[in-house]
């Protein structure tokens, strides 16, 4: 079956730097889309960045674009959020989840996808 583990998670200074990574199993690593995603408590699930691995399509919320890299690994199976110049607002646990969509933008919307990891958390102190 469809498994994501992610690690990585941690805690840092603000404007400091983390890298997650997302090793996935059980599918077609280059068929399905790939995102990471962000809660914190008492929000809503956030979109940070999504990959389609075949084609290398990226997308990025405004919130972390030209801070945050999301990039990937075929031999390893395994899709990286690196994420600079943090801020104490990106403190949130961090999901990595998968789906099936077709298309060439990768959706940052939590719905589209359909297989989720457990998550790491990510604490960035001022």
């Amino acid at each position: 079956q469809v498994q994501l583990v992610e690690s990585g998670g941690g805690s840092v200074q603000a404007g400091g730097s983390l890298r997650l990574s997302c090793a996935a199993s059980g599918y077609i690593y280059s068929t399905m889309c790939t995102g990471w995603f962000r809660q914190a408590p008492g929000k809503e699930r956030e979109g940070v960045a999504a990959i389609y691995p075949g084609a290398g399509s990226t997308s990025y919320a405004d919130s972390v674009k030209g801070r945050f890299t999301i990039s990937h690994d075929k031999a390893k199976k395994t899709v990286y959020l690196h994420m600079n110049s943090l801020k104490p607002e990106d403190t949130a646990m961090y999901y990595c989840a998968a789906g099936s969509m077709a298309g060439w933008v990768p959706p940052l919307g939590s719905s589209e996808y359909n297989y989720w990891g457990q998550g790491t958390q990510v604490t960035v102190s001022s």
